[in-house]
Order: structure tokens, then C-alpha cells, then sequence
């Protein structure tokens, strides 16, 4: 005898409508094919993380100010031949984040036919409030991945910026070997493909 499901039963394979199993995921190239042919446009808050296409969490005020005040500081710091990209796509293996700021080799004019990669990459930052969670879990595994060297983490509700360094690679669960976590007081070194090249102090940049 077969027994039948009720109708107001979900299947095993959503949970309050958001399916467990994978549904299905796409390559950095296909989503930059969505782009040219406008599916997705640049007022979408939409980045794509390990295949997903995910919702960008909104900033609020201190968010905003903390990601200028960073940029400004660390502009002053670098070296000819490095620059700060601000809330624009860096283009990884499997994603195509949009982190909060980003310092890579060269100028802008670089970058008219691609965005950045994971060699033009010394620094990337996540400004994080109600994103923390996610800074500091799927987005660090993409960028440890990627090899990024130098992952932070500006943790607005504690007034701290979490470094991480040394990545692991592809390897089977990525991750960075070393984590810092830098207090108001303290300055934090500004660190360009292994070279120390200046120093910031948080609380310049806390909002």
C-alpha cells in the first residue's frame, strides 16, 4: 500500500521554500555573459559568490563613512604603481565579488577590458556590520581559495580590523593560517604582496 504525502507537507529537499540540494550554480563566464546582454545591470545589488547569484546587504551610514575613511587612508599609503578599487568587482576562479575596497597593481586605466584577478590582487576588505557572518565565512573561504594574501575583515561592532593572512589555496576546505585582530589602538600593517609598505592606525578609520 502506498501512503501519500499531504499536500501541506514540503518536500525534504526545501526548507521554508529555500531548497537544500543545489539548484544550480554558473561559471564567472556565463554571469558576465548576463551582464552584456543586460540580465543583470549595474544598479543590481547582486554578486556572484562560488556560483550563486547573492544579494548584496545593504550599508547603512557608518558602514559608508568607515569604507571612505579607509580608502582615503590607505590611498595616501601606497606605493606608485598600486591603487584603491572601491566596491567593484574582482574576478576569482568560481565568483565575482564586489569587495568594500580592494588595493591591485596599476592604475584604473588598467582595468578598461577586465577586472582585476588573483595576481593583480594585494589586498582585499569587507567592511562588516550585519554582513559579518558572511565576511567572515563564505566570503573568506572564496578569497583564501583565490590565494588572496591579505583578507580583513573591518568589524564595525567591535571597533577592530580582523587580518588574515596566509592562505591555504584550493585545498578541500580553504581557509587563512593566520588571523590577527587589530584594536582602536593599535596600527595595523599595510602589507603589499609580502612587503610591509606602511602602517594604520584603527581608530583613524572607526566612524
Amino acid at each position: 500500500m502506498t501512503t501519500l504525502t499531504k499536500r501541506s507537507q514540503k518536500p525534504k529537499a526545501w526548507t521554508d521554500g529555500i531548497p537544500v540540494e543545489p539548484v544550480c550554480r554558473i561559471t564567472v563566464e556565463q554571469y558576465h555573459e548576463m551582464i552584456q546582454a543586460g540580465i543583470l545591470g549595474p544598479d543590481d545589488p547582486i554578486e556572484l559568490l562560488e556560483g550563486w547569484l547573492v544579494r548584496k546587504i545593504a550599508k547603512d551610514p557608518p558602514h559608508v563613512t568607515a569604507n571612505e575613511l579607509l580608502r582615503d587612508e590607505l590611498s595616501q599609503m601606497l606605493p606608485r604603481g598600486w591603487s584603491v578599487r572601491m566596491q567593484n568587482p574582482v574576478t576569482l576562479p568560481d565568483s565575482e565579488p564586489e569587495p568594500d575596497l580592494a588595493v591591485v597593481r596599476g592604475t584604473h586605466r588598467d582595468y578598461l577590458g577586465s577586472h582585476p584577478m588573483p595576481d593583480d590582487i594585494a589586498l582585499v576588505v569587507e567592511v562588516a556590520e550585519s554582513s559579518l557572518q558572511r565576511d567572515k565565512g563564505l566570503k573568506k573561504t572564496i578569497y583564501a581559495r583565490a590565494g588572496a594574501e591579505q583578507y580583513w575583515v573591518f568589524n564595525l561592532p567591535d571597533s577592530t580590523i580582523e587580518v588574515f593572512s596566509v592562505p591555504t589555496g584550493s585545498t578541500k576546505h580553504p581557509d587563512y593560517r593566520k588571523h590577527q585582530v587589530f584594536t582602536a589602538k593599535q596600527k595595523v600593517p599595510v602589507v603589499l604582496k609580502g612587503k610591509k609598505v606602511e602602517s594604520l592606525l584603527v581608530a583613524d578609520v572607526l566612524p
